[in-house]
């Protein structure tokens, strides 16, 4: 008898539950795969195309919840359908929220099982429907929101307003200001929003990334050379400081300067003046100095690596910006950003992002923050149509289930469990698995009855 083209993967740890859910699902012409675990199911789904997910929610170890989770964010199109013999209001609650299609109690029906199986499959049709519809109707522009937004910088956290605070304080005097953050949270935007909200906006604005220079071109580059001063210089040129003179200069990754370079920063902080190299004559110079770094400098301060004297000149005012995941409620903020400003890039791709997916990137904990969310961002926008879904994100964000470590097996189990792999991946056609495994399909017959 021909099968149907649908492939159901069943899991349960009660191997009569998967022999009798198997016989019913073979009987109505599906391919049935089995699994004994979750960790066993995670594998099948990884490496076969499965059309409909029949799991157990009591399982030891990890249970069917955690599966039907990890499904829904890396398989969203999945149906899925619960077969349970302990079943209770809150647990079948949960399972639909997490969108369960339908849910059955042990023991049930043959009858009671077709009727859920072809539910399951009638809802995945008509999820599809409403998808391709939501996407028509989805996408229509959308004025990027005015409220939270101060310069460059955007949020509503208390941790940004304390930073905003702190930046109506010191935008309109000269004071040298240290920005403390992890890399990807924004600090040149914050020494941005501090020269281009005062008073000195109309100055120049040098950002010079110090960690992004060869160290021994950093210094004629920060401060300028003469002609003659080393091989190539064939004629006097200033440097990032001239440049920034009446302005502000920003030195991002102000760790990665050299003990030479922190000599000189150290004179033009305490005598407002620069030293070109080459030259004997110091200019006068008036510049406001933001400095950044993601260095522990105090650490290199005991390491030897960084000048104590220099940390506490730059240190005037510090302005620590907290990473993305101590201030979750700035991410949808954010995300409305990069959705107007790819959709502005990308020509009129004005796309939305669905609820189940915003709360996917509120809850995972961006270690690259702004940077990493920008990123991601972008890249759905490319890879969507009108809506931004779950599928369209990497698979790093979504969930993923921790399993135990693997036990130490005897070896006919380990026999026993590659045979049924090698059977799963021929749609059980004992022969082909016999000439894979190199036995015949009498040895298969026992080894699984073993």
């Amino acid at each position: 008898m021909k099968l149907k083209k649908e492939n159901i993967l069943i899991v349960d740890d009660d191997i009569n539950i998967l022999e009798l859910l198997q016989r019913h699902l073979q009987s109505w012409n599906y391919h049935t795969y089995k699994a004994i675990s979750v960790k066993e199911a995670v594998t099948i789904l990884r490496d076969t195309h499965i059309d409909l997910l029949i799991t157990d929610l009591k399982m030891p170890e990890i249970g069917g919840f955690e599966l039907i989770k990890f499904v829904s964010e890396h398989y969203p199109k999945l149906p899925k359908l619960v077969v349970t013999g302990y079943p209770s209001v809150q647990e079948s609650l949960t399972a639909i929220k997490s969108g369960v299609v339908e849910y059955l109690t042990k023991p049930f029906t043959k009858d009671e099982l077709r009727a859920a199986i072809d539910k399951s499959f009638t809802e995945k049709t008509k999820g599809e429907s409403s998808e391709i519809h939501a996407e028509r109707n989805g996408g229509m522009k959308d004025e990027i929101k005015k409220d939270n937004v101060y310069g460059e910088i955007i949020g509503k956290s208390e941790k940004i307003n304390n930073i905003i605070q702190t930046i109506e304080r010191v935008k309109d005097n000269k004071a040298t200001i240290f920005v403390r953050g992890e890399s990807g949270t924004g600090k040149e935007l914050v020494a941005r929003a501090i020269h281009y909200q005062g008073k000195f906006s109309r100055a120049p604005f040098i950002a010079v990334n110090c960690g992004g220079i060869p160290e021994n071109l950093l210094e004629s580059e920060l401060f300028g050379y003469t002609k003659g001063a080393f091989t190539g210089a064939d004629k006097e040129r200033d440097g990032f400081f001239q440049a920034a003179n009446g302005g502000t200069i920003f030195l991002d990754e102000i760790g990665n300067a050299s003990t030479s370079v922190q000599s000189r920063l150290l004179r033009v902080l305490q005598e407002k003046e620069v030293v070109k190299v080459g030259a004997q004559k110091a200019e006068k110079i008036d510049v406001r100095i933001i400095a950044a770094t993601n260095s522990d400098l105090k650490e290199m301060i005991k390491k030897g690596t960084f000048r104590e004297d220099l940390f506490y000149r730059l240190t005037v005012v510090e302005i620590i910006v907290a990473p993305l995941r101590d201030r979750k409620e700035d991410i949808s903020l954010l995300v409305d950003k990069f959705l107007f400003k790819y959709g502005i890039e990308y020509k009129d791709r004005f796309v939305k992002i669905s609820p189940e997916t915003l709360s996917v990137l509120l809850r995972y904990d961006w270690p690259g923050n702004i940077r990493e969310l920008e990123n991601v961002i972008q890249r759905a926008v490319i890879m969507c149509d009108k809506v931004i879904k779950i599928e369209h994100l990497p698979d790093s964000l979504k969930f993923n289930i921790e399993f135990p470590k693997d036990k130490l097996l005897p070896l006919k189990e380990i026999e026993k469990r590659y045979i049924q792999k090698v059977l799963n991946a021929t749609d059980n056609n004992k022969t082909k698995a016999a000439e894979i495994l190199g036995i015949d399909r009498k040895t298969i017959r026992q080894k699984l009855l073993e």
